[in-house]
């Protein structure tokens, strides 16, 4: 297994491909965008893989901002393949992305997580994540 950190160069027709099943786990009514856009603006995006020889099994991404606040990141779709799932993959991928977080000295790392997402969510506390009480909105386009 290999996990690392991407850029836009990386990407593949394949890759691509392969995200696209992968995030029907997540989501299968998620629209998503390719990951050359996801990674080509500006270097806003983090995005860590995990392979298995050349098979795309997990995959996580941090958007990263600043406000007057300081310099924030936004985990965003952490998937992990069913048939892989319970062997750290996710685990691994978080502290990638996180390793990167500290070297780009972010001042704060967030995430959601829906309540049902039990491992998930332990996963996130063993990493020292805290809930935070927040009245997150949304409002869809």
């Amino acid at each position: 297994m290999v996990i690392k950190l991407i850029s836009e160069k990386d990407v593949t027709k394949k890759l691509q491909t392969q995200l696209t099943e992968l995030y029907k786990q997540l989501n299968s009514e998620l629209t998503q965008l390719d990951m050359i856009s996801a990674l080509s603006d500006y270097g806003t995006t983090d995005v860590v893989i995990c392979l298995d020889n050349d098979k795309l099994v997990g995959i996580a991404m941090m958007a990263k901002y600043k406000v007057v606040s300081g310099h924030k990141g936004m985990i965003e779709d952490v998937v992990v393949s069913s048939e892989y799932r319970g062997q750290g993959l996710g685990r691994k991928l978080m502290e990638r992305l996180l390793e990167h977080a500290e070297k780009e000295k972010l001042d704060d790392v967030l995430l959601f997580s829906g309540h049902h997402r039990t491992a998930a969510i332990s996963l996130y506390k063993s990493l020292g994540f805290k809930l935070k009480e927040s009245g997150m909105y949304i409002k869809k386009y």
